[in-house]
């Protein structure tokens, strides 16, 4: 595997930040060269409408180890002859730094925003993988990586793929998801982090970042093959099912999640910190970084 930040023994840790798309991009540069100092090995953030592979530009022109990864690219928007000409670009300037994530989003969101009629995503993922790998530029499996929840997608993950990153999981489901893929796999969750030691206050600012998830049926069905009840994915959420996804309190106590997610059998966890949307939260960032490499 060539990824080499995160092939590295031990635990290691990222950061998912939706603001490492700011426009502002010299902002974003000091936070990401920050970031890297502190002992983050990779930076993830999300796909969107636009702008997708330039701001992985930004992120690896900005550090010289973290590799660089998107959580996820959809790929109702992006199409895989893009896809792979951007691969090819970023890796020939930051060899082995740019991970390729993808996703097949969510119904409801894919066609509200009038992309299209969501139906058959397994099939369409696999499609897109066979784009990939026939393109005049292929991306090597070990180069990207699928936001897998349900089992048929996690295999595909394991077997065209360096693995999978899931998002909104708990430890228990990082352990379902390692056994399911086996140890060949990497497993890469995302963890939901507010640094708050308030429980009415943390669980309010958990709930403002849940509520999207919670009207979309991928999560929800997720949720509730874990064991969650209609009543916990109802009003908002129920404080099991938030305290579940989101880890909130001291940082020790964050940092007890992401080490449960690793003795689960991920091999990396990546924290995104709640509760400053728009913002590139460096002090918190540093303070759990202090406590998660203690």
């Amino acid at each position: 595997m060539s990824i080499r930040p995160l092939r590295a023994a031990g635990r290691s840790f990222g950061i998912w930040a939706g603001a490492f798309r700011l426009d502002d991009r010299a902002l974003v540069a000091d936070a990401a060269a920050a970031l890297e100092d502190m002992g983050y090995t990779a930076l993830w953030y999300p796909g969107g409408l636009r702008r997708t592979f330039e701001t992985a530009a930004v992120l690896l022109e900005a550090t010289s180890r973290a590799v660089v990864a998107t959580g996820i690219a959809n790929i109702w928007v992006n199409p895989p002859a893009e896809s792979a000409e951007a691969f090819a670009r970023l890796d020939a300037a930051h060899p082995g730094r740019f991970l390729l994530g993808l996703g097949a989003s969510h119904g409801p969101m894919v066609e509200r925003s009038g992309l299209g009629r969501y139906e058959r995503p397994l099939a369409k993922m696999r499609g897109y993988l066979d784009e990939l790998d026939a393109s005049a530029t292929p991306v090597p499996p070990e180069h990207r990586i699928i936001g897998a929840l349900g089992p048929k997608m996690l295999a595909l993950s394991a077997e065209r793929s360096l693995g999978t990153h899931p998002y909104l999981v708990t430890p228990e489901h990082t352990a379902r998801i390692r056994s399911a893929v086996g140890a060949g796999a990497r497993v890469m969750p995302e963890q939901g982090v507010v640094l708050d030691s308030d429980p009415a206050s943390a669980r309010a600012t958990a709930r403002e970042a849940l509520a999207m998830y919670l009207g979309l049926p991928n999560y929800v069905n997720n949720w509730l093959r874990l064991g969650f009840t209609e009543d916990d994915v109802a009003d908002g959420g129920s404080d099991r099912l938030v305290d579940a996804l989101i880890a909130w309190g001291t940082p020790e106590q964050i940092a007890a999640r992401v080490r449960a997610h690793h003795d689960a059998g991920a091999d990396h966890v990546c924290l995104q910190i709640l509760g400053a949307p728009g913002e590139l939260p460096l002090g918190t960032a540093r303070s759990l970084a202090a406590a998660l490499l203690d």
